[in-house]
């Protein structure tokens, strides 16, 4: 809320953004107060392809910054494909794996080439008939970039608000620790341009730790006016 609330990010998104939301996890209101769950932000084409993402709350430099680096680089990715699709996909996963290795000093190689969906008896459905979403394999890490081992220490150490910090290991059984802001340039590296329905799962539940859920909001005295006039009526001798 603190960053959605600052004046120049909300400038922004609207300049470049056509904002909505929709609840996924489970928490409830207690007064004006939100206790329990999580909130992720996702960066989408108009068809819903995920292009980037935010996991967790951030403050408002921080969204501001993780904004204008989609709208710069979908800018220079639709420039550099020339209509190709394939390209634009290929190219903005690179752009992941760039920044995953240049802010947080891991080395992945991105998965350009998708292969084809496969359906029949082993796709599995939920009750209605959809497809679940199940957690999506993210990119190989292949090492550190030894040349900022010092990025690499410095995300060890950094507390996150919005998720947790995870060991992992590398090809050669190494272990780093990659933030979740890191994790979901692992999953992009891999899985950007991917509908939305097939993402959300992976951020919510494999980064941020939260159980997806279409359970209502539950809201504790959601009429506080009623036992307010009860209260009345009583002071009254009514």
């Amino acid at each position: 809320m603190g960053a959605l609330a600052a004046p120049e990010v909300g400038k922004y998104l609207n300049e470049y953004f056509c904002s909505s939301y929709q609840k996924v996890g489970t928490f409830k209101v207690v007064g004006n107060q939100k206790q329990g769950g999580n909130v992720a932000s996702y960066f989408c084409a108009p068809d819903g392809r995920v292009l980037h993402c935010v996991a967790g709350p951030v403050d408002a430099a921080t969204f501001l910054r993780e904004s204008k680096w989609v709208v710069e680089t979908t800018e220079k990715a639709i420039k550099e494909s020339k209509g190709d699709g394939g390209k634009f996909k290929a190219i903005f996963r690179t752009a992941h794996a760039d920044k995953l290795r240049n802010e947080f000093g891991i080395v992945v190689e991105p998965v350009t080439y998708d292969p084809e969906a496969q359906g029949g008896a082993l796709s599995y459905n939920d009750p209605t008939g959809r497809p679940l979403a199940p957690i999506l394999k993210p990119v190989p890490i292949e090492g550190p970039d030894v040349t900022i081992q010092a990025k690499l220490e410095a995300a060890a150490a950094l507390p996150q608000a919005g998720g947790l910090n995870k060991q992992l290991l590398d090809r050669r059984g190494r272990g780093l620790v990659l933030t979740p802001t890191g994790q979901v340039h692992q999953i992009m590296a891999a899985h950007s341009m991917a509908k939305i329905e097939t993402i959300y799962a992976s951020i919510f539940e494999g980064i941020l730790g939260e159980k997806v859920s279409t359970k209502p909001v539950e809201v504790v005295t959601p009429f506080p006016w009623a036992n307010r006039d009860k209260l009345d009526r009583i002071k009254s001798g009514g």
